[in-house]
């Protein structure tokens, strides 16, 4: 199975572990970055949402203009547009970017968050709204005559927009833990992306999203999970430096208070494996998520470059095949990640995948 590999770009330096150096919106933070991950080799690059965030259709438009083949992973929540000006935004920005453009679609799963954009529907509501959401921005994308919706949270009358995707339509990508989420997420995403948990709990979500895909007769998406690599020459060294990050964590400086508790399942079940140990597997360490409250992707991945593949590579025999990953130096280490990790998960990959074909006659 082939891999793909995801980081991640913002305007601004800086992470939990590491106070920015850079205004909050600084352009030539935000090419260097770009251009960072598409020499490193990364497929795309996502780029968050948040009500304090910039614009993440206008950054990607700006690091698209100074890069080449780099896709870039718009994360969007639907409910705060309407999914017909949402279809032609994304369409417009496909055509600018040379057909680079993918969604990373965020129901929400913070109540408080939700809110400070306007947003008071309950998360089950809020999933029902992104199913109908979707489906129309999926119409939206493809029809040629004007159609119109009367839905429980749209209505509006002979639709049809002259932008369309450059190939056809815009790839999905869909995250969520609970059972609302596995039902939406399977009717409308080509892959379904977990936070990084242990072997056996991401088996599991796995089983359970191929079976939500099962009862709805949609055939299952490309599954990827997301990590916080911690690299070092040495295993003692890699130790050392993620024992000084952790050190170092902030919370409140990126994702508010911890202290209040997580609302949403992914980050619920980040911190229950937290709750057991530190360490699971070959190089998996969850005392990041918990000092930072797992709020986002907040597990690493810590060891040699060696150690680090071998663990991606576990996951990739469950049946995963994508991978974000981003540093706690995000620049630094999407560049390291580029020189020792990247390459070495691809080659075993293509090793692995060259050993399984058959011999010719």
């Amino acid at each position: 199975m082939p891999v793909e590999f995801i980081g991640l770009i913002a305007t601004q330096d800086g992470s939990e572990s590491s106070p920015a150096t850079v205004p909050f919106i600084d352009p030539g933070y935000a090419g260097r970055i770009a251009r960072a991950h598409e020499d490193s080799g990364f497929d795309q690059v996502l780029i968050g949402y948040s009500s304090a965030y910039p614009d993440g259709a206008q950054l990607a438009a700006y690091a698209a203009a100074h890069t080449e083949k780099l896709r870039f992973m718009v994360a969007h929540r639907p409910g705060f547009v309407a999914p017909t000006l949402a279809a032609r935004t994304f369409a417009t920005l496909d055509h600018f970017t040379g057909g680079r453009v993918t969604l990373n679609i965020i129901t929400g799963g913070h109540d408080v968050e939700q809110r400070r954009d306007g947003d008071y529907l309950a998360k089950d509501d809020r999933y029902a709204r992104t199913d109908e959401y979707l489906s129309i921005l999926r119409r939206a994308w493809t029809a040629e005559t004007p159609f119109s919706h009367e839905g429980r949270f749209y209505r509006f009358e002979d639709f049809v927009s002259q932008v369309r995707p450059v190939h056809g339509t815009i790839p999905l990508y869909f995250s969520g833990s609970s059972p609302a989420a596995y039902a939406t997420g399977v009717k409308h995403a080509q892959t379904y992306m977990f936070w990084g948990e242990p072997l056996a709990q991401i088996a599991e979500q796995i089983a359970a999203v191929r079976a939500a895909a099962a009862v709805a007769g949609q055939p299952a998406p490309r599954f990827s999970v997301s990590f916080r690599p911690i690299l070092g020459a040495t295993e003692e060294l890699a130790w050392e430096r993620a024992h000084a990050i952790l050190d170092r964590i902030n919370p409140s400086r990126f994702f508010g208070d911890a202290g209040q508790g997580p609302a949403n399942v992914g980050s619920q079940r980040l911190l229950a494996a937290a709750a057991t140990q530190d360490r699971h597997d070959r190089a998996l360490w969850t005392a990041t998520a918990r000092a930072s409250g797992a709020a986002g992707n907040s597990t690493a991945l810590v060891g040699t470059p060696d150690t680090v593949a071998r663990a991606l590579l576990d996951y990739h025999e469950l049946g995963v095949t994508t991978f974000l990953i981003r540093g706690y130096d995000p620049l630094d280490d999407a560049i390291d990640y580029g020189r020792e990790l990247i390459p070495a998960v691809r080659a075993e990959i293509a090793r692995r995948d060259s050993a399984a074909l058959p011999v010719p006659a």
